[in-house]
């Protein structure tokens, strides 16, 4: 079982941002850990690049509209996620 977290790097963080990086990375934690319960069960056989494009839209809405508009997910991370779901079933 995988546990995703998400950091952000803070230099690539507005100055408000980075006043929020730790709330920021909570909140999109949370969103890619509930995708990732999702997608696990209800996994059908998919692929690895297709199963983290599901993570990536799953996560995006569990979030705050504005929040998910910014979100620019690392696709290697999303595609470790991915193989873990795969490798599980």
């Amino acid at each position: 079982m995988v546990d995703p977290h998400v950091s952000l790097d803070s230099q690539q963080l507005s100055p408000p941002g980075q006043k929020l990086q730790g709330a920021l990375e909570d909140q999109l934690s949370s969103a890619l850990k509930a995708a990732t319960h999702k997608i696990r069960h209800r996994y059908a056989g998919e692929s690895v690049d297709e199963v983290a494009a599901q993570l990536a839209d799953e996560t995006r809405a569990g979030l705050h509209a504005d929040i998910a508009a910014a979100w620019e997910p690392d696709h290697d991370q999303l595609c470790e996620v991915a193989r873990a779901i795969v490798a599980g079933h």
